[in-house]
This record gives C-alpha cells, sequence and structure tokens, in this order.
C-alpha cells in the first residue's frame, strides 16, 4: 500500500472518530471499536453511507433499517459492505439511548428493524438485557434474508438469528463481544431461569387435554343417568299396561264391585 493510501486510510478513520466526547464508553472503549477499523474504512467508503447515512440520528434512521431487505457484513471479491452492517456502524456513532433500542427490538411490524436492533444491543448492551429481550425472539419465526460472502442470498428465520447472536462469538464478519453463560446469570441471581414457549405449549396442551377428558367423563355420567331414567320410565310403562303391580284389587273386590254394576263374578 502506498503512502497516499494509508494517509487516507488514517483520515478517513479519524473521520470516523469524530463524535460527542459525552458519549458513554462502551464496554469501558468507543464504541466504534467494536468495529474493526478495516470494515469501518470500507463502510465510509461505501457509496451507501455516502448517500444515506450522512447525518442520521436514532430517529432518522429507522426508515433505513425499514428499507433493509437482507442481514449481513460484506460480500463480493472487494469485500463490500452490506447496507445493514453501514446502519449498524452509525448506530455505534451516535450511540442512541437504550429505551430507543429496547423499541427497536421489540416492534413488531418491521423485521429488519427488529434484526438491527438485536445484533446492535448484542454487541453494546449489558449481559441481563441482551437475555431479557433478545430471548422473547426465540419464538419469532419470521423469515430473514442474509448475504453471504459470495454476494448469493438465503433465507433463514429471526429465531435461528437470534440463536446465533446469544450462542456464536462471530456474525455479520463482526467478532461479538463476549457474553457469560446464561446460567452463571442465573446463579448469581441476575437472572430468572428461562421458560421456554414450548414448555408454555406443553402446560396448555395438557390442560387442554385434563379439560376434554373432564367433559368427556361428563359426558358418559349424564349419558349413563339418561340410559337408566328411560329404563325406569319403561319399566314403569309395562306395569300399567299390566294392571298396575301394586295397586290393582284383589279378585273378591273385584267381584264385589261388579255385584254392584250388576254384572257376573269373574271365576
Amino acid at each position: 500500500m502506498s503512502d497516499v493510501e494509508e494517509d487516507s486510510h488514517d483520515e478517513i478513520d479519524n473521520e470516523s472518530f469524530a463524535h460527542d466526547e459525552q458519549q458513554p464508553l462502551i464496554h469501558g472503549t468507543n464504541a466504534q471499536n467494536l468495529m474493526e477499523k478495516i470494515l469501518r474504512n470500507k463502510i465510509l467508503q461505501s457509496i451507501y453511507w455516502k448517500e444515506h447515512c450522512f447525518g442520521l440520528t436514532a430517529t432518522t434512521l429507522i426508515p433505513k433499517a425499514m428499507d433493509l431487505q437482507y442481514v449481513g457484513g460484506t460480500y463480493g471479491g472487494n469485500r463490500k459492505p452490506s447496507e445493514f452492517v453501514c446502519l449498524v456502524f452509525k448506530l455505534l456513532q451516535i450511540v442512541p439511548e437504550r429505551d430507543i433500542i429496547i423499541q427497536y427490538v421489540t416492534n413488531e411490524h418491521y423485521k429488519y428493524l427488529t434484526a438491527l436492533g438485536a445484533f446492535y444491543l448484542r454487541l453494546t448492551g449489558k449481559p441481563v438485557d441482551i437475555y431479557n429481550f433478545l430471548e422473547p425472539l426465540y419464538g419469532d419465526y419470521r423469515k430473514l434474508r442474509r448475504r453471504g460472502y459470495s454476494g448469493t442470498y438465503d433465507i433463514f428465520h429471526m429465531d435461528e438469528f437470534i440463536e446465533e447472536l446469544l450462542t456464536k462469538d462471530f456474525s455479520c464478519d463482526m467478532v461479538l463481544p463476549h457474553l457469560p453463560k446464561r446460567h452463571l446469570l442465573e446463579e448469581s441471581g441476575d437472572l430468572l431461569p428461562r421458560i421456554s414457549p414450548l414448555e408454555d405449549i406443553s402446560d396448555d396442551e395438557e390442560e387442554k387435554e385434563q379439560e376434554e377428558e373432564k367433559e368427556h367423563n361428563e359426558y358418559k355420567l349424564n349419558l349413563k343417568g339418561g340410559r337408566g331414567k328411560k329404563r325406569k320410565r319403561e319399566t314403569e310403562s309395562t306395569k300399567d299396561e299390566d294392571g298396575g303391580g301394586g295397586d290393582s284389587m284383589s279378585i273378591e273386590e273385584t267381584n264385589r264391585m261388579r255385584a254392584k254394576l250388576g254384572l257376573k263374578p269373574l271365576q
């Protein structure tokens, strides 16, 4: 590399660090240091950065995130930075407030805004926040497109992206900060044990099966009781047809009644 190119890259990198000194440090360093210098320089030289990212704020960045069509790092022979990673770098420059990033993550309408917020939170957030706000997305199965190194696309899902962020050390051409294991945070009392959505579904299905079994048993009892009443009514009807059962008169009483009516006695 020539001296001119080196000076140019140094100027670009110095430009990328022009920021408000009152911004908080992230993991003890300037947030932009979370992205490697070579990737920062590629972003600052890209057309998308120059045309779309200049002067963005946490609010004006939202429409750009809504327009994203894929996630990814760099692609192609010259390792062109994706629009996704350009917006990640912009967030590292402006360091939005925590509540704004949570709104990115929890919005239900724009999946790439969710993905962008989740990635930024994984880079900059506290471990407790990362688990509390990213784990619910294990139940998010919206489709995402990822652009690979060759420039081609593949389809995966939001829950797979979240799994990558929570379990891997590398994503979208960036090294992810160390994240303590969940069980360590549980043992220290910082996190409550996680209840899997599958366990909730299992409990709901078990309750539903118990309710159905209860209704079935009640139906059987009602059906059995109805048959008993029907048999009783049939028995009483038969007795009535045969002369009444316990209420029938003796032959002597019948003959006395017939004599009063002027009829011949029964034999």
